[in-house]
């Protein structure tokens, strides 16, 4: 029996509740079963209707079409002993965020942590991206990150107490082709964590990102005749979203209580922690810069340090540890 095959430990989220979004299916289905197993009382939201692109796949003999996702999560929760209930509001409007939260504490009694999971994608090289194709993507990864941890914000001031996660993506921590709205919202998210983590640690609340590595209906979008990009989907098939879910109930956990503001990964087995952006060299000029003097300085001064036009794929060139 593997590690991933032992029930996570009985009390590490116990008597606590919480709300994940995206989590009919997928890593987010993986983390709300994940958290209820722990202890923890879930809202289960999850619109119904997104494969990762809003155009549910056809339905096969593998895959039968699920009319409700969350619900089918929450009955698996309940069938396993735990406590969940199914919400189905986008985590693009403000008001379905917040009733997302007046859920979880009319059925549970309050809200310890909120899970921001729910994403799709719209993938097209960027001089071919649509103003729809940017406003959809950022309207969900980035706005429903907002709209979902400035929900629970007054409730966990009064509280004293709070965990967030949400999900970034080395789409926008490394860099990849094809998703200028995907990546700029997905390091939005980052920067708008670490933004919460420093405005709300007076009152207890910690907020960590993750980039997480596995094969889902939003990964299984990508495509292509690029034998790079085939090499890393066949990769990306190798992963479980299961693999995901132990290091968000982690975080959650008081375990962590002294973790916040930080960027992970997880490929596997392997968990990766993220360095900040930082100073990496500088120049000075007595009285200070022309222009003219910047163009004959700059390119050969910094050329040594500049960061690298990579994709995720350089950045972790090595398979993922299973």
């Amino acid at each position: 029996m593997t590690d991933l095959d032992q029930p996570p430990p009985a009390g590490l989220l116990q008597g606590k509740c919480g709300i994940v979004t995206g989590a009919g299916r997928g890593i987010g289905a993986a983390i709300a079963k994940e958290l209820a197993a722990c202890g923890a009382s879930v809202v289960v939201n999850d619109l119904g209707e997104s494969d990762g692109g809003d155009r549910p796949p056809a339905p096969t003999a593998a895959t039968p079409a699920t009319a409700d996702p969350a619900a089918q999560v929450v009955a698996e929760i309940a069938q396993a002993g735990g406590s969940a209930v199914a919400h189905h509001g986008s985590v693009a409007s403000f008001a379905a965020a917040e009733a997302m939260v007046q859920l979880c504490v009319a059925r549970f009694g309050r809200v310890d942590f909120v899970v921001h999971n729910a994403g799709i994608v719209r993938d097209v090289i960027f001089h071919k991206m649509t103003e729809a194709d940017f406003d959809a993507v950022v309207a969900v990864h980035l706005k429903g990150c907002f709209n979902l941890c400035r929900a629970a914000a007054p409730l966990f001031r009064e509280q004293g107490a709070g965990a967030i996660v949400a999900m970034t993506s080395t789409s926008g921590l490394s860099g990849n082709v094809g998703q200028a709205n995907y990546a700029a919202a997905k390091l939005g998210i980052v920067a708008l964590i670490k933004a919460i983590a420093l405005d709300m640690r007076r009152f207890g609340v910690r907020a960590n990102c993750i980039a997480p590595f596995a094969w889902t209906r939003m990964t299984a979008t990508l495509g292509g005749s690029d034998p790079a990009l085939q090499a890393r989907v066949a990769r990306l098939q190798a992963l479980d979203p299961a693999q995901v879910a132990p290091l968000v109930a982690c975080l959650l956990s008081d375990a962590a209580a002294a973790v916040t503001g930080q960027t992970f990964a997880i490929r596997g087995s392997e968990v990766v922690l993220f360095s900040p952006f930082a100073p990496c060299r500088s120049v000075h000029r007595p009285g200070g810069w022309t222009s003219q003097a910047l163009a004959e300085t700059l390119p050969g001064s910094f050329a040594p340090s500049f960061a690298p036009l990579s994709v995720t794929s350089d950045v972790f060139g090595y398979d993922p540890i299973l």
